[in-house]
């Protein structure tokens, strides 16, 4: 059975592509942090999506070394196997500051989550996955699929350490791309837009305006399972010729318009 590892499973995006990813028949390794509750229910909706599925729970935090290592361990002796890793986990500034207001504290925390800790997971990923290949011939066909935000490239003066952060996924994603494309490894970065999810709650009222206004000519919110759609396309091995390539999830925001 193929298995995938999802980082930042435990609820929102991360959750809804476990879910998906289960009722394609993956097994699934969920990683999280803290909430180990809201891990166990991702897990059980994961197996009601598909009976037969193996879905176990991993805590962890990605931006820590030792954590990394003893996640990856986890799915060697559980699963023995890594076709799908999922790095999706990702934090957002615990206090919107301006760009000349904002801390060196909050800049660390998000690019040791959202950018350090992706980085080295996959890189210690990627190392599995080619010994993999080396035994599992023709039928093993592993991807790495970045959850990236439009916040690459679309600046927000109030969180500047998060739209680093997401830049620096970017770039991580070509990286390893290219880096990979020889062990037969492809990557993505799938890149929401203005998603629903307890991160966003905040500020719901906000964008309820600027989707009236026109802000996507897509004119809704993104859903957690949109995002797993797309994850899903990878996962079923639909892009074959494609790595580092960019999937928008962001209901056409990315587009220049006049």
């Amino acid at each position: 059975m193929p298995t995938a590892l999802v980082t930042g499973g435990s609820r929102g995006i991360g959750r809804a592509i476990v879910v998906e990813l289960a009722r394609l028949g993956f097994d699934a390794a969920i990683n999280y942090v803290s909430n180990e509750g809201a891990a166990q229910d991702t897990a059980v909706e994961a197996r009601m999506a598909r009976s037969g599925v193996l879905v176990e729970t991993i805590g962890g935090d990605i931006g820590v070394a030792a954590d990394r290592e003893k996640i990856l361990r986890f799915v060697r002796d559980r699963f023995r196997r890594l076709d799908l890793l999922v790095n999706n986990a990702g934090v957002a500034p615990a206090e919107r500051a301006d760009l000349l207001e904002a801390t060196e504290e909050s800049f660390d925390r998000l690019v040791r989550v959202n950018l350090k800790g992706p980085y080295f997971l996959s890189q210690a990923a990627a190392r599995w996955m080619i010994e993999q290949r080396a035994t599992a011939g023709k039928d093993y066909h592993p991807a790495i699929v970045n959850i990236g935000s439009v916040s690459a490239t679309a600046a927000s003066v109030n969180r500047g350490d998060y739209c680093v952060s997401k830049a620096g996924v970017a770039m991580m994603t070509q990286l390893f791309a290219a880096r990979l494309a020889e062990h037969g490894i492809n990557v993505y970065e799938v890149r929401p837009g203005i998603i629903s999810t307890d991160m966003t709650a905040a500020v719901k009222e906000k964008y309820d305006e600027l989707f009236a206004a026109g802000v996507t000519p897509i004119r809704r919110w993104g859903t957690p399972e949109d995002v797993a759609q797309a994850v899903s396309a990878v996962a079923q091995g639909l892009l074959p010729y494609s790595t580092g390539e960019v999937i928008h999830v962001d209901g056409g925001f990315h587009i220049r318009r006049l």
